[in-house]
């Protein structure tokens, strides 16, 4: 069956056999590389692939009553992410927590806009810019990926950067001149269709792409601000980061499985962000995880990992 992409301007079919004949030389033309600039980058060292927390809504530039040990030390995390890379990534890839659609669907504005998903914060929560540029031709290839893997796919040239992209990439990339696309998840959150997501997304770590994963490792509202939470917490990362560190084979076949760990349900009630680290997991391949980050948010145990 031939996999298919739709956008508004209409379907486009293309098959396996499509995607692999573009080749290097293809990859390049989407990407706006010359085949020799493609050819180049094939032979450089992989792109890592990287989970990030992203805290509570704006918590960088407004006050939320977070502790300042807290708040310093994801700062510092995200600040430091990009010395995970080993040289300048072309473009940024990021699966965002707080995006659901039906089907994968990419940003495809050149120039993405802010989209504010967060209320009742003070005037300068909607202030806050991260005017990088958008990458369409990456979300194209994005696409072919994807379809070749079987996925229905779809294109939105009018959303923005949601707070699970700016508030990370605002530390990490201040300057906001790498050229950067979102993910959305799919709706049903799937674990198994999101690993396999990501398993598709993995040859864009040769082509210079650092795919991200924004989320958090313990999302239930009313643990954080509460007295209850922090045991739950601890055990379901506990497990968490013994799990994402195993060898790939058994990373992937129990995150399929996360509901069964402990403390799962009381640590993510709904799973949306803890689904960006399966798509990490799926891109990184071979690739064995490592604990990058291990701090907290309103006192409950919140941990980043990276592949490669």
């Amino acid at each position: 069956m031939t996999p298919k992409t739709t956008d508004a301007g209409g379907a486009t079919e293309l098959s396996r056999r499509d995607v692999v004949a573009l080749g290097i030389a293809g990859a390049a033309a989407l990407l706006g590389a010359s085949p020799d600039e493609a050819e180049a980058r094939s032979k450089e060292p992989r792109m890592p692939v990287a989970f990030l927390p992203h805290g509570g809504g704006p918590w960088p530039w407004v006050e939320l009553g977070l502790p300042k040990s807290e708040t310093d030390s994801m700062a510092a995390y995200l600040r430091g992410v990009p010395k995970l890379a080993p040289r300048r990534p072309t473009a940024l890839l990021v699966v965002s927590a707080h995006w659901e659609q039906r089907v994968p669907t990419v940003l495809g504005a050149a120039k993405p806009p802010m989209l504010y998903d967060y209320v009742g914060f003070p005037p300068e929560a909607y202030r806050v810019t991260w005017p990088a540029p958008g990458a369409p031709a990456l979300a194209a290839r994005v696409r072919l990926l994807l379809g070749a893997a079987g996925f229905e796919t779809a294109t939105d040239a009018s959303r923005g950067f949601d707070h699970g992209t700016f508030v990370p990439l605002k530390l990490a990339w201040e300057d906001a001149d790498i050229p950067t696309i979102q993910l959305s998840l799919i709706s049903g959150l799937d674990p198994g269709r999101h690993l396999a997501m990501g398993r598709a997304l993995a040859p864009l770590r040769d082509e210079g792409v650092f795919i991200l994963g924004s989320g958090m490792s313990y999302h239930n509202m009313r643990g954080f601000f509460s007295g209850s939470g922090a045991a739950d917490a601890e055990a379901f990362d506990a497990w968490l980061g013994r799990i994402t560190c195993d060898a790939p084979a058994v990373r992937d076949a129990e995150l399929v499985r996360w509901a069964a760990a402990p403390s799962a349900r009381a640590c993510h009630p709904r799973e949306e962000h803890l689904l960006p680290l399966l798509v990490c997991a799926g891109a990184a391949g071979a690739d064995r995880g490592a604990l990058s980050f291990r701090g907290a948010t309103f006192g409950k145990r919140v941990s980043g990992f990276h592949f490669g």
